[in-house]
């Protein structure tokens, strides 16, 4: 594995981007610019185009039209299976099968594979980070837990554990309390704010259509709405009652205490 593409620049770039499939454009005319250490949220209804965008963040997909560079590669001139690798995507849904342990699931981010490679061993090094960031993440006591005992928010945490083990400078998190219980929530969130402060550099973009599942150190919004940019920025600017109606088509009030979100029907 060559070294991760670095530099002072953003680690994420969109340009005009959009994304046409079956004839209709799902994305349309979209700019995003992530840099080192901003907290990123999408938000819209359900159809708005954000994991369309956040597959373009990842390098899964191409634009139609428009551009993208991830991490100072443009999409197009690069091979997407090496910068893949430098880039932690957090799905979910991660199809694992097989009842693998806490440490075995983490391990598996620096492969980019989703079973063990046959023959691959990992160093000392690389089983010590493991256990540093399975900690991180609040899953100490669960290190040889199997994946299928897990509780859907122990999936969650191991997941994100997994994609900072090649060092990324981008972090995608695809509606990562979907499934979660009140306190799995909450622990996930928390866990998000403890990775913020233990890598100040790092980049996250997270995808929701729930403002009470952001975590406290978000920094920055976009708001989609139909595959189009209705506002983007800082979150004091963009997160505001109208606009969050504007988003969502529904009169909302929107709150904002000890530096989470909350949102009521406006009446």
């Amino acid at each position: 594995m060559t070294a991760a593409p670095a530099g002072p620049g953003p680690v994420l770039r969109a340009d005009r981007v959009t994304v046409v499939r079956d004839g209709r454009p799902v994305l349309e005319d979209v700019d995003l610019t992530v840099r080192p250490g901003e907290h990123w949220a999408l938000l819209g209804a359900n159809g708005a185009g954000k994991s369309t965008l956040l597959g373009l963040c990842g390098a899964v997909t191409h634009p139609t039209r428009g551009t993208v560079e991830v991490l100072g590669r443009r999409l197009g001139s690069v091979d997407l299976r090496e910068l893949r690798a430098y880039v932690g995507h957090v799905d979910p849904r991660h199809p694992l099968r097989s009842p693998l342990r806490v440490r075995d699931v983490v391990l598996t981010g620096l492969t980019n594979s989703i079973e063990p490679v046959p023959r691959w061993r990992p160093t000392p090094e690389q089983r010590e980070r493991a256990g540093h960031l399975i900690a991180l993440l609040g899953l100490g006591h669960r290190e040889d837990a199997r994946w299928p005992t897990l509780s859907q928010g122990e999936r969650g945490r191991t997941l994100i554990a997994r994609s900072l083990m090649p060092s990324p400078r981008l972090l995608l998190l695809d509606e990562p309390a979907t499934g979660l219980d009140l306190a799995g929530r909450e622990r996930l969130l928390d866990s998000l704010d403890t990775l913020r402060e233990a890598h100040p550099e790092l980049a996250t973009v997270l995808v929701t259509h729930h403002l009470e599942e952001l975590p406290t150190g978000t920094t920055h919004a976009l708001l989609l709405r139909d595959g189009r940019a209705l506002a983007s920025g800082g979150v004091d600017a963009v997160l505001t009652s109208d606009r969050i109606s504007k988003c969502f088509d529904h009169p909302v009030r929107l709150e904002r205490g000890d530096g989470r979100w909350s949102v009521r029907t406006r009446r």
